[in-house]
């Protein structure tokens, strides 16, 4: 018996009933990325989080697998669409964004934030009060949802958004599941 190739073999397998289906070894760790307040956009005290590569299905049956691992996740209320180009930020929950299909360059954190480039296979999970806009796309198709299905509002850093906004905002519990990671990895360890 070669044991290398069934070492080899038999942790693919192990690795394989582990991994949800549809689910790639993702590229790396994922990215976190962490915002000041700029005075409009409040951004927050939890880091963003970035799966590059995370998934493999696209077009619509990569829009359907990620509604669906999102509800799976207790993530839900989900939508179809884009993003909005212009900054914004929610107050009254979290949100996360899956990319099935094309590219955007997102600008998050507001003017002073960071520039990020996503393509289909990323998912992004934007904590509450962390500003977005994109700044250009080609055929980019988005899921968002949001945990427990929780509405969400739409702040654009204008004169009156706070101190309500920022209230709503520490107001919000960690949610109980990644939306792609499940219960135990994920946010609920960064998110801590």
């Amino acid at each position: 018996m070669n044991r290398k190739k069934f070492i080899t073999t038999t942790g693919q397998i192990g690795l394989a009933i582990f991994l949800p289906i549809n689910i790639w070894p993702m590229d790396k760790e994922p990215q976190q990325l962490l915002f000041e307040d700029d005075g409009k956009i409040p951004n927050s005290k939890y880091p963003l989080i970035l799966y590059k590569n995370a998934f493999k299905e696209r077009s619509n049956s990569g829009a359907t697998w990620l509604e669906k691992r999102f509800s799976e996740n207790n993530w839900t209320n989900s939508w179809r669409n884009g993003i909005y180009p212009f900054h914004h930020y929610h107050s009254t929950s979290h949100e996360v964004l899956g990319i099935y299909s094309g590219s955007a360059l997102v600008h998050f954190g507001g003017e002073k934030g960071e520039k990020v480039n996503v393509e289909a296979g990323d998912i992004v999970i934007i904590p509450a009060g962390v500003g977005h806009k994109k700044l250009g796309s080609k055929n980019l198709g988005v899921v968002g949802a949001y945990p427990d299905g929780r509405s969400w509002d739409l702040n654009k850093g204008e004169p009156g958004e706070r101190p309500k906004a920022d209230k709503n905002i520490a107001s919000l519990p960690i949610p109980v599941a990644d939306p792609l990671l499940g219960m135990t990895d994920g946010l609920k360890k960064i998110w801590v």
